[in-house]
């Protein structure tokens, strides 16, 4: 992913105002964000414990997205895995994380889910750069290259209901 700026960010949000999207707090490291390791930023508000967002490029633009998610965590017994890079996590390392359309159908109160990591650290779990809690992913035969196509193509796919 290219290196963005908060201009950037501000500018790409597809289901929030602009209005939404100039208060949303933007992560002050972005010049020292991994971002050859990233097929998109994500990043949780510290200012509202139920808000994150992400931002990913998508057929040459950006593509800005505000999320929600619950602030109730599983018990630490309990192991969910991620929908966008299958990765496993105990406890609440895998959140639901819903966004509102964009458009018309997004005003009226239509929604879409998906479980994703927490921490919107997906590409960074793919790659190795970041070990979840329960110390491992699991053995693939996929290549690398595969993951991470699988990866993108998973989040596409979630981007794509958003739109509908």
């Amino acid at each position: 992913m290219r290196t963005l700026t908060e201009q950037d960010i501000r500018s790409s949000f597809i289901n929030c105002s602009k209005g939404e999207a100039k208060r949303l707090a933007v992560p002050r490291d972005l010049g020292d964000r991994p971002w050859d390791d990233l097929d998109f930023l994500g990043w949780r508000d510290p200012g509202a414990p139920d808000r994150s967002y992400l931002v990913t490029e998508r057929d040459g633009r950006l593509v800005g997205v505000a999320l929600r998610f619950p602030a109730s965590q599983r018990g630490f017994l309990h192991r969910s895995m991620c929908s966008v890079c299958l990765t496993t996590h105990p406890g609440g390392g895998v959140s639901l994380m819903t966004a509102r359309k964009a458009g018309a159908a997004g005003r009226e109160g239509n929604s879409v889910g998906l479980y994703m990591c927490t921490d919107l650290a997906c590409s960074l779990y793919v790659r190795g750069r970041k070990v979840p809690e329960s110390g491992a992913r699991f053995e693939e035969s996929l290549t690398l290259e595969e993951q991470i196509a699988r990866t993108r193509g998973n989040l596409c796919a979630f981007l794509d209901k958003l739109s509908e």
